[in-house]
């Protein structure tokens, strides 16, 4: 994904999108080619300097930052305090530093958290999300409900990188960001079959988590982190300022 200004622009390449191949237990033809164009701009793979500073790093200095403002303990105390526009400020504050979001969902959010009903929904569902005691798919499903009931000014909430965004710099080890169009090619690219639905649900989601999986397995030998180096690999296949 793009780096953030601050740290500079990069030359835009050109590349045709390679052909759908099947999936299969070991990388397919399909799944080699991304391989190779993944290579082809970061040689030293995930650990190579150019990707570190195009890709990884700022990912990973927000979720550094969200460590740092809303661990556990911290989101907690907030909640318990009733603090709940301290939980969306800082939340909103650290992913503001990252380009994941389009402005659009950015100023829908700020707009839904606004008021204090607002921020409690959005602050007691996120820690569920992260922290609850259910089960993964009940976790998720709650969160996009309580989502899709913050308040609207003119631009809808749901959409899936916003579902997606604060798992992803929370918890990068578990969850991934969607950026649909740009997923969705990649997965083309990789001949993997990616169910989508315009509206987040768990069962879309965990689609994509299956996809990761298996994208983390076929570049295990490149050692990848986490789903950061596995949304980025994705990022590298998909977007158009990747074309070789």
């Amino acid at each position: 994904m793009a780096t953030p200004l601050a740290t500079g622009t990069r030359t835009r390449f050109s590349a045709r999108r390679a052909p759908r191949a099947g999936t299969a237990a070991s990388p397919t033809v399909a799944a080699q080619r991304c391989r190779r164009k993944f290579l082809h701009f970061f040689p030293a793979g995930f650990h190579d300097e150019t990707y570190l500073a195009w890709e990884r790093d700022y990912k990973w200095q927000a979720h550094r930052r969200w460590a740092d403002a809303l661990d556990r303990s911290r989101f907690r105390a907030l909640l318990r305090a009733g603090r709940f526009h301290d939980v969306a400020s800082r939340a909103i504050a650290i992913e503001s530093r990252t380009n994941l979001l389009f402005s659009f969902e950015k100023m829908a959010l700020r707009d839904a958290v606004r008021e204090t009903a607002g921020a409690r929904r959005f602050a007691l569902a996120l820690f569920d999300l992260l922290h609850g005691s259910e089960a993964l798919p009940s976790r998720f499903a709650q969160w996009c409900e309580a989502v899709a009931g913050l308040p609207r000014r003119q631009t809808r909430v749901l959409t899936w990188p916003l579902v997606t965004v604060f798992g992803f710099l929370a918890q990068p080890e578990r969850h991934v960001f969607y950026k649909p169009n740009v997923t969705r090619i990649a997965a083309r690219a990789y001949g993997y079959d990616l169910r989508y639905e315009s509206r987040p649900s768990w069962k879309r989601y965990a689609d994509l988590l299956r996809f990761a999986r298996t994208v983390r397995r076929d570049v295990a030998d490149l050692r990848p982190r986490d789903m950061i180096d596995v949304q980025s690999f994705l990022w590298v296949q998909g977007s158009d300022e990747y074309v070789a």
